[in-house]
């Protein structure tokens, strides 16, 4: 089994050109309404425009803040380029670049332009690199 997030977003496109900037993945689907981000050929995240009516369970994009309680959680051997790659995009960092002892490895928090907040964590045993 794999997980396979979807989030409703207000521009599906721009969120795609986001996340494929900071996470380094690439989309798969295309359009305006939705899109698949992929990376190694494995789908990592599903985005579905909030006013496209094919889902009747996406919520509703007057309540905030978006994804209250849930963490979009992306792990990756190539932590330090990831940190790169948002800093170069201009990404909103809610916290670190830090160290995580308790989980044993490094951890970049942001908010992608819906507010989601967006955790990036490097490999285990990835402290005090």
């Amino acid at each position: 089994m794999q997980a396979q997030p979807l989030i409703a977003v207000a521009d599906v496109e721009a969120a795609s050109r986001w996340y494929q900037a900071v996470l380094g993945c690439h989309g798969t689907h295309g359009g305006t309404d939705y899109e698949q981000l992929a990376f190694d050929g494995r789908i990592i995240l599903q985005l579905h425009r909030w006013d496209a009516q094919h889902h009747a369970h996406v919520g509703d994009p007057a309540c905030r803040p978006y994804g209250n309680g849930v963490l979009l959680w992306f792990w990756t051997d190539d932590f330090d380029d990831a940190v790169d790659r948002a800093a170069a995009n201009g990404a909103k960092v809610v916290d670190g670049p830090k160290e995580n002892r308790n989980a044993q490895h490094r951890e970049l928090w942001l908010n992608d332009p819906d507010g989601y907040v967006v955790v990036i964590a490097g490999p285990y045993g990835d402290v005090g690199m």
